[in-house]
């Protein structure tokens, strides 16, 4: 009896191991990578297999070491304008088109970098798409703000400067709106601002065509 209670015992607890292993790999369905792969080539299958792998070995990280591994692994995407990637003007490319693409713009990085610390449990009350002014190259720019508290100062993940830094301490960076999925607000430097009434859906179009759009690519 023993010996079959320390079998059953080591049957669990290999199975248990097994899928725990399938659920950590299920941060992007290897059915996605694959599909990725065929619109986009092999190169895309490496970028999206290597984002499943980051977001697994980060599972269990700090927030802080979430944050500074999903903003390294995006800035090493290249920078393309949207009418020569997408033949667009203003085009919000989703998550895995910017994988796809290995490149995309400002708003491309903030997206990816958004849902992917989303989808590693970080609330989205922390985490807010913030358009500035770029002083240095005088023109729009948004980047990902992190507040660890809704009052606190937040820290910026840009893909201009790689190297996440308070809020006070961008000041080559106007701040100007902030907004997330759940609310649209005014920006200020040292705080989330003024809500503006309405929130994302009538304030934020772009917004909730990226989401239809998610929401259609079966990816």
């Amino acid at each position: 009896m023993r010996v079959k209670a320390k079998f059953w015992t080591l049957t669990l607890s290999v199975l248990f191991s097994l899928l725990a292993l399938d659920a950590v790999g299920d941060f992007i369905k290897q059915t996605t990578i694959a599909k990725v792969a065929k619109i986009y080539g092999e190169d895309a299958r490496r970028r999206a297999s290597a984002l499943n792998s980051l977001m697994t070995s980060l599972q269990d990280a700090t927030e802080q070491e979430k944050l500074i591994k999903v903003n390294d692994f995006f800035n090493s995407f290249r920078w393309v304008d949207d009418m020569q990637l997408w033949h667009k003007k203003d085009y919000w490319a989703t998550r895995m088109e910017f994988v796809g693409k290995g490149a995309g713009d400002c708003e491309d990085y903030v997206i990816a970098k958004y849902f992917t610390l989303k989808q590693l449990g970080i609330p989205t009350q922390k985490l807010y798409f913030t358009y500035v002014k770029a002083l240095r190259y005088n023109q729009a720019h948004m980047v990902l703000a992190y507040y660890d508290t809704p009052k606190s100062i937040p820290l910026i993940l840009d893909n201009i400067n790689g190297k996440i830094k308070i809020a006070t301490q961008r000041t080559d960076l106007v701040p100007v709106y902030s907004f997330n999925g759940d609310s649209l607000y005014l920006a200020k430097q040292e705080g989330l601002g003024q809500a503006i009434p309405g929130g994302n859906k009538k304030q934020n179009p772009k917004w909730m065509e990226l989401i239809d759009r998610i929401g259609k690519e079966d990816l």
